[in-house]
């Protein structure tokens, strides 16, 4: 069965009043992450990947380091952190629940220190990328970065709790080429920390 492009969970002009435009949604969730499905599809057609699940596919076909990656991994792992990125945000800007926050201060020591490291793995991350907050195998907390379109799938003992994409496609509409201020909004304004407590 192919893989679709699924629905945004808001409409496209749903988190302008938060920093992210109806044009950026547009075109990365229209375009962008439409392309990685479309040619997933194409990819794996004919393969021994046809017809397994998307998490399968990126545990299956990925190799450590980034000049490694084949096609169908980076399609599908792009395909994967879109979905749950948009998920990530919402225009309804709420508290961090307190187990989250518990969690974060006891990790990080503060969550002002939290979105300081959160931003600064964003920022550090050179090229493209992906920033992430993940539930490490003993249960605590970590900030990692990932290369082009890796993810915490293919990390032993990793859950993934909150991501942001760094790739320039993903703010250079709204925020040209200051990447500092992208990531902050997006921890300030967009993520849906609900989401990111859930996956916990």
């Amino acid at each position: 069965m192919a893989f679709t492009l699924p629905d945004l969970p808001y409409p496209h002009d749903a988190l302008a009043a938060g920093g992210m435009s109806k044009e950026t949604l547009e075109y990365h969730h229209d375009k962008h992450h439409k392309a990685y499905v479309d040619k997933l599809n194409e990819l794996v057609a004919g393969t021994e990947w046809e017809g397994k699940s998307l998490e399968e596919i990126v545990k299956g076909t990925y190799k450590d380091g980034a000049v490694a990656q084949n096609g169908i991994f980076n399609n599908a792992s792009q395909h994967w952190n879109h979905s749950q990125f948009w998920e990530m945000m919402t225009p309804n800007k709420k508290a961090m629940p307190a187990a989250l926050e518990s969690a974060i201060v006891q990790a990080f020591g503060s969550v002002d220190e939290f979105k300081k490291k959160f931003s600064e793995a964003g920022v550090g991350q050179f090229g493209s990328g992906w920033a992430w907050l993940v539930k490490n195998a003993n249960g605590g907390l970590e900030i990692t970065k990932t290369e082009n379109g890796v993810n915490p799938l293919v990390k032993e003992g990793q859950t993934a709790l909150l991501g942001c994409d760094v790739w320039e496609h993903s703010y250079y509409i709204d925020f040209r080429n200051k990447r500092p201020d992208y990531l902050k909004n997006f921890l300030d304004n967009l993520v849906d920390w609900e989401n990111v407590a859930s996956r916990m």
